[in-house]
């Protein structure tokens, strides 16, 4: 059962939220101050985690980033305020989905499940293997053929995102939205670019498929991590 860990100041919020998503096979817990919630990411195995914007100690923008410099751990980050700055920069910190209070406790469990799913073809260590390339979501390392390649933020943060869904076709908005927010929406363009340059780099391995007139998406058959079996 995955296991979600809830940081947030909201005494009434967990108890009952838990009791719903474990209708839905999930195991929810909460720690209502970050410094509790970060000790806890630390020392025990979570699969995500929901963050609040407004918070105690540090807000959840803060927050984000100290989880992002230590893990890739699926965050969907809530708030009361539903600005879309507030989601813009979110998502540019390193999270997942967004979500503003008040929210639907159904519409929450989606959420969850699709992050969920994002994490792809991950081995035990979080590693993701394909035929030729591994990519290391944690410490944002790939090696090509054995080989470490150096990527720029964007050129990995986009093959992440091709990596944990392979086979799925990403438009161009989807994969802006995903590395920079709405507010890039004009430079579509800088999408091809970066795909150019990543499909350079990751040579002679053939990882990225034009799909004509639709966008792009991982042409790679992921590998079993070592110690699975079928």
């Amino acid at each position: 059962m995955p296991r979600i860990l809830l940081i947030d100041d909201d005494q009434g919020l967990g108890e009952p939220l838990a009791a719903y998503v474990a209708r839905f096979g999930l195991d929810l817990t909460q720690a209502f101050r970050p410094s509790e919630g970060l000790r806890r990411l630390r020392a025990e195995h979570f699969d995500a985690a929901i963050l609040d914007v407004m918070l105690p100690e540090m807000d959840g923008f803060a927050l984000c980033r100290a989880i992002r410099a230590e893990s890739d751990l699926p965050l969907v980050m809530l708030t009361a305020r539903g600005e879309v700055m507030d989601r813009v920069v979110g998502l540019e910190l390193g999270a997942d989905d967004y979500l503003p209070k008040p929210f639907e406790p159904r519409e929450l469990v989606a959420r969850l499940q699709t992050v969920l799913r994002r994490r792809g073809p991950a081995g035990a260590d979080g590693r993701l293997r394909f035929e030729g390339l591994l990519i290391d979501p944690v410490t944002r390392g790939v090696q090509r053929q054995g080989a470490a390649v150096e990527l720029t933020s964007n050129e990995f943060d986009l093959l992440l995102l091709l990596a944990r869904e392979p086979g799925k076709v990403f438009t161009r908005d989807d994969i802006l939205n995903h590395l920079r927010g709405h507010e890039a929406e004009l430079f579509t363009r800088a999408v091809d670019i970066v795909v150019s340059r990543l499909r350079k780099k990751l040579e002679p391995v053939d990882a990225i498929k034009t799909m004509r007139n639709a966008g792009y998406a991982l042409a790679l058959r992921p590998e079993r991590s070592a110690g699975s079996h079928a």
